[in-house]
């Protein structure tokens, strides 16, 4: 039999479900898209399946491994709706969750304002047991496994279903919540339990109960939708005439991609699937077209998620939030901000304009869909002034301008606006959000974002490019081949990758180099054990190791890479050096060289990778002339109303030029080319656009 030779990657978004497609023979690459069906996000998961094979002209029989990144968890986290949830941890240490942290969003200014959300379990629903260890792991008193049945008991007679267990410095010894897990099970068979020592052994009791919680909340919705898509894909592909698993991966938020098999035993590990398939798949794009620095904005129907991806390596973050919930665990440092295409324009009780957050999603979606939308929305604004065409998806999708109009005339009545200021006015508000999202990442980190180059992808990343240029001065935009789908794209492009953790805290005057190599020894099993049962040999397991350090005395520590090899006293030196130098560039000072302050160990990290073949980037064909690829005009509005030529993409060719006003057009997205702009057409096909003063010397 022939091997299996096509590898899938499907992005589902909140409008659009993104399918990409590789020939591992060929090296050819086939993008799609279709409508996403959010009562069965799994219809139009298969339904892209059958187009994308459709025009390869292949079968199901074909398909040798899909990866997908679902936002499953991130949606019924940003939904709130986490509820019937328990949680069990140290007797005296109930309000753990209600004392939580005493920091407030948006600095001390907001706290006459800022309302203390709900906890994400109520004080009536949690449950302390008898028990105690010490940090070092060491017991103090044994674990009270009457009250253990009693708890369990009392979950059982409320229909209390998830239960989040997080006992007082059980990252140092698992011992007394594992015991737990199995009363629980022994109590209670139908319960979905998750403990700290396998979600995060890492010390802070409150992150840690939260991310625990968190884990548990998730975890019914990801087993049941991976479960249902891993048994459907099992229609599309036979051997010798029997249904075959077909091996399926999840994205994580590390960077990395999972089985589904095991997945569903770490959901929280896939809070931000999608938006960290996009940054690796626009940081491959960049770093093929040489460019080191660089900002992506990957647009969508619901929002926009932007990142800083620094050579070829896209910032992580453990202290990241997804809604009200932080969620300690790696993740790709990604801000989302409500500013998609579907997101609604609506007035304020003060007659302000706003955009967002609230969206029309994929359905009904804007009111050009025709779907029965009521409010206008940024997809309404773009094509009433011309932006992008009256239709979508090369045709699939035609848009309805006078409902479109209809509604955006409303609302600049209200606003006493003339319609093509209100219309404007509804971009310029969205571009300012997407804005102040490219500041919370650089300007916020210390970074200049004029030395950036703004990668943008995704349905409506690219439309508001080159106003984000005059407004954060960056140095240029480069816009990817199909960006529509440059995030199933990453999907691609990732490896098999699981992240450990262990606390453990020493002055690095006092840490023995044969400790800390025993602690990365135990980290690296695990990852070993992870990596053998996802079917990679001992040639093809590679490892990472990184630690978090401080000055004693900080509340926070700063991530490094610790060198592989046996751990010696050099290794530990480099280690202490990379911190200084990266606490310098994060806070613009360091401590070296001064005998009092002191370096801290804090948390070991060990990754472990299996490496997945890559899709090769293909250059393309130079140019003829932009001519070669004009369609035509319409009446656009920019300062005013003028003839824009609109431009095929798929017609371009390397060196073509194209001087704004323009927009280029393809199947997945829309490139609107500002008056005082030029694009131009590198050699792998990606648009670079700059100030047409300066846009010498593009690739």
């Amino acid at each position: 039999m022939e091997p299996r030779k096509i590898r899938v990657g499907i992005d589902t978004g909140g409008t659009f479900t993104d399918i990409v497609a590789v020939d591992d023979e060929t090296g050819a690459i086939v993008t799609t898209k279709t409508p996403s069906t959010p009562a069965d996000p799994a219809e139009g998961f298969l339904a892209g399946i059958e187009k994308v094979l459709a025009k390869l002209g292949e079968s199901g029989d074909s398909i040798g491994a899909v990866s997908h990144g679902t936002t499953v968890a991130t949606n019924k986290l940003l939904e709130g709706k986490v509820e019937n949830l328990g949680f069990i941890t140290t007797e005296g240490y109930e309000h753990v969750l209600e004392i939580a942290r005493q920091s407030v969003p948006d600095g001390y200014g907001n706290s006459y304002f800022w309302v203390k959300p709900e906890r994400i379990v109520p004080a009536d629903r949690v449950r302390t047991v008898g028990g105690r260890l010490s940090f070092d792991g060491s017991e103090i008193r044994p674990l009270d496994e009457e009250s253990v049945r009693s708890a369990a008991q009392f979950f059982k007679d409320r229909g209390i279903r998830t239960i989040g267990v997080c006992l007082m410095h059980s990252y140092a010894d698992p011992t007394h919540e594992e015991r737990v897990r199995d009363i629980l099970f022994e109590v209670f068979p139908d319960a979905t339990v998750s403990i700290s020592s396998q979600v995060l052994r890492e010390y802070r009791e409150y992150e840690r109960s939260i991310t625990t919680l968190v884990d548990a909340a998730v975890k019914p919705n990801i087993r049941n939708y991976v479960n249902n898509i891993a048994n459907r894909l099992r229609e599309f592909s036979t051997t010798d005439g029997e249904p075959r698993d077909i091996p399926f991966y999840v994205m994580k938020s590390n960077g990395g991609v999972l089985s589904a098999k095991e997945v569903v035993h770490q959901p929280i590990t896939t809070v931000l699937s999608g938006p960290a398939a996009g940054a690796l798949g626009a940081a491959l794009i960049a770093d093929a077209a040489g460019v080191e620095q660089v900002l992506t904005c990957d647009g969508g129907g619901t929002s926009t998620d932007v990142t800083v991806v620094v050579r070829g390596e896209p910032a992580l973050t453990t202290e990241g939030r997804v809604g009200n919930y932080p969620s300690k665990i790696p993740m790709i440092d990604v801000v989302t901000v409500g500013a998609g295409g579907g997101s609604i324009a609506w007035m304020t009780p003060e007659h302000t304009l706003r955009v967002g957050p609230q969206s029309a999603g994929a359905d009904p979606g804007p009111l050009c869909y025709g779907k029965g939308g009521s409010e206008p929305t940024i997809t309404d604004a773009h094509v009433l002034l011309g932006r992008i065409p009256p239709h979508l998806l090369g045709g699939e999708i035609p848009l309805d301008t006078e409902l479109a109009r209809k509604g955006l005339e409303e609302l600049a009545t209200q606003l006493n606006l003339a319609f093509e200021e209100c219309a404007v006015g509804v971009l310029e508000v969205s571009a300012w959000n997407q804005a102040n999202a490219l500041r919370q990442i650089t300007v916020k980190r210390g970074l200049d974002v004029r030395d950036f180059t703004l990668v943008t992808f995704g349905g409506s990343g690219s439309l508001l490019a080159c106003r984000l240029v005059d407004i954060l001065g960056l140095k240029d935009v480069l816009v990817p081949l199909n960006p529509g789908n440059v995030s199933a794209f990453g999907l691609l492009t990732v490896d098999v990758r699981n992240d450990y953790v262990q606390t453990h805290v020493s002055r690095h005057d006092r840490l023995k180099a044969e400790d800390l190599q025993s602690q990365f020894d135990a980290l690296a099993g695990e990852a070993e054990i992870a990596l053998a049962e996802e079917g990679f040999d001992e040639t093809q397991r590679k490892y990472s190791r990184t630690a978090d350090l401080r000055y004693l005395g900080q509340a926070f520590e700063v991530r490094v890479p610790v060198a592989e090899g046996t751990v010696t006293a050099q290794i530990m030196d480099d280690a202490a050096e990379a911190f200084h130098q990266a606490h310098r560039e994060l806070y613009g000072y360091d401590f070296r060289g001064d005998p009092s302050q002191h370096v801290e160990w804090v948390n070991l990290r060990v990754s472990g990778i299996g490496p997945i073949k890559r899709p090769t980037l293909k250059e393309i064909p130079a140019g003829t002339g932009a001519d070669s690829a004009l369609t035509g005009s319409r009446q656009s509005y920019f300062d005013s109303w003028v003839e824009t030529a609109t431009y095929d993409r798929t017609l371009l060719g390397a060196g073509d030029v194209i001087e704004g006003p323009a927009v280029i057009e393809e199947f997945s997205s829309t490139v609107p080319i500002h008056p005082g702009f030029s694009a131009r057409i590198d050699t792998f096909g990606n648009i670079r656009i700059s100030k047409s003063s300066d846009s010498n010397g593009v690739k």
